[in-house]
């Protein structure tokens, strides 16, 4: 068990206050977008001797498990974050683990620099965020037909039915494909059509109900991406609403933005990103044909159940082999720290984080303290026994004890 110190992503898109505020530091008045906890080769976590923990990993594979390695191999497989966006990210999606392989072995067959590929690496990235925050996010394919019903009800001057059409001519995701890989081709009559459609949403803004939040939608994304043709792809999306403490699950393939908002994101150790929209970066038509789940239906909101009946550990399922999430919440009983369960996944690697207030860790090998902003490595096999008045997080891999089967 040993303290380990993250690396800050420095996005456009980042908040300038809300990550540094969790980590305890003044802000230095840059976007701070991600705080990465893990063992990603190009942005590695280091422990408290400054040992980037995938290096010492690579010389003590054995803290990864059994169950892990043989599953994964010497490779920690998840990445624990803390997200802050105050603008919309790009409209994005995340490959599978096949979809990954074949488009990294494509674009380095291609001859496609390091810097311009779409594909980083060649591991998934299902992911699951947290709200500590109210979080705005789009996530997934609205119902054809009631997307056709909001645009309808917005009184755009101009016809719909040039780019908007196949909604209800064609059926399900391949109307939906349709529609969206052609709101991306940025010609004249597009760029005229988002003018008209914010235009007419404006008059929307203070509707009741599920109008006046697609309105809401259209003119918010205009003013962080005035005129973008891909505003008429993203509107194809469901909104979603995060109170501090739910959880949205976005599997591979999910086309996603977060709007607005902070909170804890726990993905596989992958940072591949395929790009739909809302963005000056490269959008790789190609792979979004390949990869997007057209598909649509509401979005995967989870709320945390109780660990085995316990009042201070709940898991969020994200039903993937390569990441589990709890949530912690410690409060003293009277003046009494009391203690309780073991940290869960006791055979499986893991990382904690206190979001607020103190945590005391104690194994058989030593005891460390934490306070808000501050985390854990603790290898397989380690038992560690909590304590304290603190909320926090710890990530395991997705395993069972069998190293097998997943946790649903």
């Amino acid at each position: 068990m040993e303290r380990l110190g993250g690396t800050v992503q420095n996005y456009a898109w980042g908040s300038t206050d809300a990550i540094a505020r969790i980590l305890g530091v003044e802000p230095d008045g840059s976007p701070q977008a991600e705080y990465w906890l893990g063992a990603y080769e190009s942005s590695s976590s280091t422990l408290a001797d400054r040992m980037p923990l995938a290096d010492h990993l690579r010389s003590h594979p054995e803290e990864l498990g059994e169950a892990c390695r043989t599953f994964f191999g010497d490779r920690l497989p998840f990445l624990l974050k803390i997200l802050s966006a105050a603008r919309p990210l790009s409209l994005q999606a995340h490959p599978d683990s096949h979809d990954a392989c074949t488009g990294l072995d494509d674009e380095q067959a291609g001859g496609v620099s390091a810097g311009e590929r779409t594909f980083v690496d060649d591991w998934p990235r299902p992911e699951l965020m947290v709200a500590l925050s109210e979080v705005e996010a789009l996530c997934g394919f609205r119902e054809p037909r009631r997307t056709r019903e909001l645009l309808d009800g917005l009184g755009v001057r101009a016809s719909l039915d040039a780019v908007y059409g196949p909604l209800t001519e064609r059926s399900g995701a391949a109307g939906l494909a349709e529609v969206f890989l052609d709101c991306l081709a940025g010609d004249g009559y597009r760029l005229e059509l988002v003018g008209e459609v914010v235009s007419a949403a404006v008059n929307h803004l203070d509707d009741a109900g599920e109008l006046g939040l697609f309105s809401r939608t259209a003119v918010e994304l205009d003013e962080h991406h005035p005129g973008d043709p891909s505003i008429l792809a993203a509107l194809l999306l469901n909104r979603v609403h995060l109170a501090p403490g739910q959880g949205l699950r976005v599997p591979p393939g999910t086309m996603h933005t977060y709007l607005r908002g902070t909170g804890v994101e726990v993905a596989a150790n992958s940072n591949n990103t395929v790009r739909g929209g809302l963005t000056a970066k490269h959008i790789d038509v190609d792979s979004l044909v390949r990869i997007v789940d057209f598909s649509s239906g509401p979005p995967a909101v989870v709320e945390p159940h109780p660990d085995g009946g316990s009042e201070v550990l709940a898991e969020y399922p994200t039903g993937r082999p390569e990441c589990r999430l709890w949530s912690i919440r410690l409060r003293p009983v009277g003046a009494r720290l009391v203690p309780v369960t073991l940290l869960p996944a006791t055979d499986q690697p893991r990382i904690v984080l206190v979001i607020g207030g103190h945590l005391v860790c104690s194994s058989a090998a030593s005891t460390e303290e934490i306070v808000r902003g501050q985390a854990l490595w603790v290898p397989a096999g380690e038992q560690v026994q909590i304590q304290g008045n603190c909320d926090g997080f710890v990530v395991s891999s997705g395993l069972d004890p069998d190293g097998v089967s997943l946790r649903i």
